[in-house]
Protein backbone atom coordinates (compact mmCIF):
# COMPACT_ATOMS: atom_id res chain seq x y z
CA UNK A 1 0.00 0.00 0.00
CA UNK A 2 1.07 3.64 -0.92
CA UNK A 3 2.25 5.51 2.38
CA UNK A 4 2.42 9.08 2.64
CA UNK A 5 5.64 10.13 4.47
CA UNK A 6 5.75 13.44 6.20
CA UNK A 7 8.71 16.27 6.71
CA UNK A 8 8.73 18.98 8.16
CA UNK A 9 11.52 21.12 7.08
CA UNK A 10 12.97 25.09 7.16
CA UNK A 11 10.56 27.01 5.52
CA UNK A 12 8.22 24.48 3.96
CA UNK A 13 6.53 20.74 5.02
CA UNK A 14 7.26 18.15 2.54
CA UNK A 15 4.98 14.99 1.91
CA UNK A 16 5.56 12.07 -0.49
CA UNK A 17 3.31 9.24 -1.32
CA UNK A 18 5.56 6.17 -1.90
CA UNK A 19 4.92 3.37 -3.72
CA UNK A 20 7.18 0.34 -4.55
CA UNK A 21 10.05 3.07 -2.74
CA UNK A 22 8.87 4.91 -5.33
CA UNK A 23 7.46 8.91 -5.03
CA UNK A 24 4.23 9.08 -6.85
CA UNK A 25 2.78 12.04 -5.83
CA UNK A 26 4.53 14.72 -3.56
CA UNK A 27 3.19 18.14 -2.54
CA UNK A 28 5.40 20.87 -0.51
CA UNK A 29 3.14 23.56 1.70
CA UNK A 30 5.27 26.55 2.45
CA UNK A 31 5.24 28.30 5.58
CA UNK A 32 2.76 30.65 5.82
CA UNK A 33 0.85 29.94 3.09
CA UNK A 34 -2.75 28.35 4.38
CA UNK A 35 -3.68 25.25 3.11
CA UNK A 36 -6.29 24.41 0.49
CA UNK A 37 -9.35 22.38 3.01
CA UNK A 38 -8.53 25.12 5.95
CA UNK A 39 -12.11 26.76 7.15
CA UNK A 40 -11.06 30.35 8.45
CA UNK A 41 -12.97 32.58 10.40
CA UNK A 42 -12.84 36.18 7.84
CA UNK A 43 -14.61 39.30 7.19
CA UNK A 44 -16.33 40.20 4.40
CA UNK A 45 -14.56 43.00 2.04
CA UNK A 46 -16.75 43.34 -0.89
CA UNK A 47 -20.30 41.36 -1.35
CA UNK A 48 -19.47 41.62 -5.34
CA UNK A 49 -19.18 38.57 -7.53
CA UNK A 50 -16.74 37.58 -6.89
CA UNK A 51 -16.54 38.78 -3.56
CA UNK A 52 -13.55 39.08 -1.34
CA UNK A 53 -13.31 38.32 2.07
CA UNK A 54 -9.73 39.01 4.39
CA UNK A 55 -8.45 37.13 7.22
CA UNK A 56 -5.32 38.95 8.56
CA UNK A 57 -4.77 41.34 5.91
CA UNK A 58 -4.76 38.32 3.10
CA UNK A 59 -7.63 38.37 0.87
CA UNK A 60 -9.75 35.47 -0.76
CA UNK A 61 -11.72 35.80 -3.62
CA UNK A 62 -15.34 34.02 -3.00
CA UNK A 63 -15.98 32.82 -7.10
CA UNK A 64 -19.42 31.98 -6.05
CA UNK A 65 -20.18 35.27 -3.77
CA UNK A 66 -21.34 35.23 -0.11
CA UNK A 67 -25.51 35.30 -0.58
CA UNK A 68 -26.86 36.77 1.98
CA UNK A 69 -24.12 38.23 3.87
CA UNK A 70 -23.24 42.05 3.88
CA UNK A 71 -20.45 43.69 3.72
CA UNK A 72 -18.31 44.06 7.04
CA UNK A 73 -19.80 41.15 8.27
CA UNK A 74 -18.07 37.86 9.47
CA UNK A 75 -18.13 34.17 8.23
CA UNK A 76 -16.21 31.25 7.61
CA UNK A 77 -14.76 30.70 4.29
CA UNK A 78 -13.17 26.91 3.00
CA UNK A 79 -9.96 28.05 1.25
CA UNK A 80 -10.36 26.19 -1.93
CA UNK A 81 -7.13 27.30 -3.65
CA UNK A 82 -3.99 28.28 -2.03
CA UNK A 83 -1.71 30.91 -2.71
CA UNK A 84 0.02 29.80 -6.01
CA UNK A 85 2.46 32.94 -5.48
CA UNK A 86 6.48 32.60 -8.12
CA UNK A 87 5.23 34.00 -11.07
CA UNK A 88 1.80 34.89 -10.39
CA UNK A 89 1.95 36.54 -7.12
CA UNK A 90 -0.68 38.85 -8.29
CA UNK A 91 -3.15 35.53 -7.99
CA UNK A 92 -5.23 35.72 -4.81
CA UNK A 93 -5.93 32.66 -2.92
CA UNK A 94 -9.55 31.70 -3.63
CA UNK A 95 -12.61 30.36 -1.19
CA UNK A 96 -15.93 29.65 -0.79
CA UNK A 97 -18.45 30.51 1.91
CA UNK A 98 -18.41 27.13 4.70
CA UNK A 99 -20.92 25.98 7.78
CA UNK A 100 -18.03 24.49 9.55
CA UNK A 101 -16.05 25.57 12.51
CA UNK A 102 -12.53 27.10 11.70
CA UNK A 103 -10.02 24.97 11.60
CA UNK A 104 -6.32 24.31 10.10
CA UNK A 105 -6.12 21.59 7.42
CA UNK A 106 -3.42 19.12 8.61
CA UNK A 107 -1.74 17.47 5.88
CA UNK A 108 -2.21 14.16 4.22
CA UNK A 109 -2.16 11.97 6.95
CA UNK A 110 1.08 9.98 6.92
CA UNK A 111 4.17 8.82 8.83
CA UNK A 112 6.27 11.85 10.61
CA UNK A 113 9.62 11.74 9.96
CA UNK A 114 12.41 12.98 12.44
CA UNK A 115 14.20 15.51 10.49
CA UNK A 116 16.91 16.27 10.32
CA UNK A 117 17.55 12.30 10.28
CA UNK A 118 20.74 10.16 9.57
CA UNK A 119 18.94 8.21 6.76
CA UNK A 120 17.42 10.24 4.28
CA UNK A 121 14.17 8.78 3.51
CA UNK A 122 12.77 11.25 1.09
CA UNK A 123 16.39 10.85 -1.00
CA UNK A 124 15.77 7.09 -1.15
CA UNK A 125 12.65 7.16 -2.74
CA UNK A 126 13.89 9.66 -5.51
CA UNK A 127 13.38 13.20 -3.80
CA UNK A 128 16.57 14.86 -5.71
CA UNK A 129 15.13 13.69 -8.64
CA UNK A 130 11.52 14.99 -8.46
CA UNK A 131 13.62 18.73 -7.92
CA UNK A 132 15.29 18.26 -10.76
CA UNK A 133 12.09 17.79 -12.77
CA UNK A 134 10.64 20.42 -11.32
CA UNK A 135 13.69 22.59 -12.03
CA UNK A 136 14.37 21.79 -15.81
CA UNK A 137 10.86 20.21 -17.18
CA UNK A 138 12.33 17.42 -18.39
CA UNK A 139 11.12 13.92 -17.60
CA UNK A 140 12.71 10.97 -19.40
CA UNK A 141 11.17 7.68 -19.82
CA UNK A 142 11.81 4.90 -21.68
CA UNK A 143 12.05 5.57 -25.28
CA UNK A 144 11.45 9.38 -24.76
CA UNK A 145 10.99 12.67 -23.07
CA UNK A 146 8.47 15.14 -21.17
CA UNK A 147 8.63 18.52 -21.21
CA UNK A 148 6.72 20.47 -19.02
CA UNK A 149 6.26 23.75 -19.41
CA UNK A 150 3.75 25.82 -16.94
CA UNK A 151 2.27 29.15 -18.22
CA UNK A 152 -0.70 31.43 -16.72
CA UNK A 153 -3.27 29.42 -18.41
CA UNK A 154 -2.73 25.86 -18.91
CA UNK A 155 0.28 23.71 -17.93
CA UNK A 156 1.51 22.66 -21.67
CA UNK A 157 3.22 18.64 -21.78
CA UNK A 158 5.27 18.27 -24.38
CA UNK A 159 5.72 14.24 -25.34
CA UNK A 160 8.67 13.63 -27.87
CA UNK A 161 11.30 10.51 -28.25
CA UNK A 162 12.63 7.95 -31.06
CA UNK A 163 9.56 5.25 -30.59
CA UNK A 164 7.02 4.60 -33.05
CA UNK A 165 4.64 6.96 -33.33
CA UNK A 166 1.38 4.93 -32.27
CA UNK A 167 3.83 3.66 -29.22
CA UNK A 168 4.92 7.11 -28.64
CA UNK A 169 1.19 8.01 -28.51
CA UNK A 170 0.39 5.94 -25.95
CA UNK A 171 3.49 5.43 -23.52
CA UNK A 172 3.65 9.49 -23.65
CA UNK A 173 0.81 9.54 -22.28
CA UNK A 174 0.78 7.48 -19.51
CA UNK A 175 4.36 9.10 -18.37
CA UNK A 176 2.21 12.59 -18.65
CA UNK A 177 -0.48 10.85 -16.21
CA UNK A 178 1.97 9.83 -13.98
CA UNK A 179 3.81 13.21 -14.41
CA UNK A 180 0.28 15.12 -13.57
CA UNK A 181 -0.28 13.12 -10.55
CA UNK A 182 3.72 12.80 -8.99
CA UNK A 183 4.10 16.79 -9.48
CA UNK A 184 0.58 17.56 -8.26
CA UNK A 185 -0.30 19.28 -11.50
CA UNK A 186 -3.86 21.02 -11.43
CA UNK A 187 -6.04 23.26 -13.20
CA UNK A 188 -6.02 22.80 -17.14
CA UNK A 189 -3.19 20.67 -18.82
CA UNK A 190 -2.53 20.11 -22.02
CA UNK A 191 -0.58 17.32 -23.54
CA UNK A 192 1.05 16.72 -27.13
CA UNK A 193 0.99 13.66 -28.11
CA UNK A 194 2.66 12.32 -31.71
CA UNK A 195 0.19 12.89 -34.19
CA UNK A 196 -0.79 9.62 -35.78
CA UNK A 197 -3.83 8.42 -38.16
CA UNK A 198 -5.73 5.54 -36.21
CA UNK A 199 -8.05 5.73 -33.90
CA UNK A 200 -6.43 2.96 -32.05
CA UNK A 201 -3.77 4.27 -30.12
CA UNK A 202 -5.31 7.76 -29.46
CA UNK A 203 -7.70 5.60 -27.57
CA UNK A 204 -5.37 3.80 -26.15
CA UNK A 205 -3.65 6.85 -24.69
CA UNK A 206 -6.77 8.31 -23.50
CA UNK A 207 -7.09 4.86 -21.55
CA UNK A 208 -3.96 5.27 -20.48
CA UNK A 209 -4.56 8.17 -18.87
CA UNK A 210 -7.78 7.33 -17.07
CA UNK A 211 -6.19 3.70 -15.90
CA UNK A 212 -3.12 5.98 -13.93
CA UNK A 213 -4.40 9.74 -13.04
CA UNK A 214 -7.02 9.67 -10.07
CA UNK A 215 -10.13 10.93 -10.19
CA UNK A 216 -11.33 13.36 -10.04
CA UNK A 217 -10.61 14.93 -13.53
CA UNK A 218 -11.85 15.37 -16.93
CA UNK A 219 -10.51 15.24 -20.31
CA UNK A 220 -11.33 15.63 -23.71
CA UNK A 221 -10.18 12.81 -26.68
CA UNK A 222 -7.19 12.69 -28.37
CA UNK A 223 -7.96 14.59 -31.83
CA UNK A 224 -6.46 14.09 -34.85
CA UNK A 225 -3.04 16.44 -33.97
CA UNK A 226 -2.71 14.45 -30.91
CA UNK A 227 -3.49 16.94 -28.43
CA UNK A 228 -5.28 16.20 -25.08
CA UNK A 229 -6.41 18.12 -22.46
CA UNK A 230 -7.37 17.19 -18.67
CA UNK A 231 -9.02 19.56 -16.13
CA UNK A 232 -8.20 18.79 -12.28
CA UNK A 233 -8.89 21.15 -8.95
CA UNK A 234 -5.97 23.18 -8.63
CA UNK A 235 -5.52 23.39 -5.51
CA UNK A 236 -2.02 24.34 -4.85
CA UNK A 237 1.22 25.52 -6.64
CA UNK A 238 2.67 22.37 -8.89
CA UNK A 239 6.37 21.39 -7.72
CA UNK A 240 7.29 22.99 -11.56
CA UNK A 241 4.92 26.24 -10.19
CA UNK A 242 6.85 26.08 -7.03
CA UNK A 243 10.45 25.81 -8.52
CA UNK A 244 9.75 28.92 -11.15
CA UNK A 245 9.86 30.93 -8.24
CA UNK A 246 13.53 29.82 -8.28
CA UNK A 247 15.53 31.58 -5.98
CA UNK A 248 13.04 31.05 -2.78
CA UNK A 249 12.28 27.08 -4.19
CA UNK A 250 16.99 26.93 -3.93
CA UNK A 251 16.77 28.85 -0.82
CA UNK A 252 14.33 25.97 1.10
CA UNK A 253 16.41 22.96 -0.92
CA UNK A 254 19.86 24.38 0.38
CA UNK A 255 18.29 24.84 4.00
CA UNK A 256 17.31 21.13 4.01
CA UNK A 257 20.85 19.82 2.61
CA UNK A 258 22.78 21.91 5.09
CA UNK A 259 20.34 20.58 8.08
CA UNK A 260 22.31 17.88 7.87
CA UNK A 261 25.66 19.13 8.94
CA UNK A 262 27.24 19.89 12.43
CA UNK A 263 28.38 22.91 14.01
CA UNK A 264 29.71 26.13 12.12
CA UNK A 265 28.69 26.41 8.98
CA UNK A 266 29.08 29.15 5.56
CA UNK A 267 26.27 28.68 3.12
CA UNK A 268 27.67 29.49 -0.08
CA UNK A 269 24.90 30.19 -2.89
CA UNK A 270 24.35 32.22 -6.11
CA UNK A 271 23.55 36.01 -4.87
CA UNK A 272 19.72 36.04 -5.41
CA UNK A 273 19.31 32.46 -3.37
CA UNK A 274 21.38 34.26 -0.81
CA UNK A 275 18.75 36.71 -0.67
CA UNK A 276 16.03 34.12 -0.26
CA UNK A 277 17.33 33.05 2.72
CA UNK A 278 15.09 34.69 6.17
CA UNK A 279 16.96 35.44 8.84
CA UNK A 280 14.35 33.22 10.78
CA UNK A 281 14.91 30.27 8.34
CA UNK A 282 19.13 30.59 9.19
CA UNK A 283 17.97 31.11 12.83
CA UNK A 284 16.37 28.03 13.39
CA UNK A 285 19.15 26.10 11.07
CA UNK A 286 21.92 27.53 13.68
CA UNK A 287 19.92 25.57 16.12
CA UNK A 288 19.43 22.48 14.03
CA UNK A 289 23.26 22.48 13.62
CA UNK A 290 24.21 23.99 16.67
CA UNK A 291 26.76 26.60 15.66
CA UNK A 292 26.65 29.64 13.85
CA UNK A 293 25.12 29.90 10.29
CA UNK A 294 26.64 33.12 7.79
CA UNK A 295 26.28 33.56 4.37
CA UNK A 296 29.06 33.73 1.30
CA UNK A 297 27.72 34.69 -2.25
CA UNK A 298 29.23 33.46 -5.51
CA UNK A 299 27.82 34.24 -8.75
CA UNK A 300 29.50 31.72 -10.58
CA UNK A 301 27.32 28.91 -8.62
CA UNK A 302 24.64 27.87 -10.24
CA UNK A 303 21.33 28.86 -8.69
CA UNK A 304 20.87 25.02 -7.86
CA UNK A 305 24.43 24.63 -6.79
CA UNK A 306 24.37 26.26 -3.25
CA UNK A 307 26.25 24.13 -0.52
CA UNK A 308 27.55 24.28 3.45
CA UNK A 309 31.26 24.53 3.74
CA UNK A 310 33.10 24.85 7.46
CA UNK A 311 32.73 28.08 8.86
Amino acid sequence: MPDWLIERGIGETRAVLVEGEQIIEARILRDGVVPAGSILASRLKSAGRPAVATVDRQEYLLPKGAPGVTEGSRLSIEVTREAIGGPEPWKRPLARVADEVPCASPMPAGRELMFPAQRDELDEAGWSDLLDEARSGIIRFAGGELRVSPTPAMTLIDVDGALPPAELCVTGARAAALAVRRHGIGGSIGIDLPTIGGKAARQAAAAAVDALLPQPFERTAVNGFGFLQIVRPRRHASMFELAADRAAFEARALLRRAAREVGAIRLAAHPAVVAALHTAWLDKLSRQVGGAVTLREDASLAMSAGHAEPA
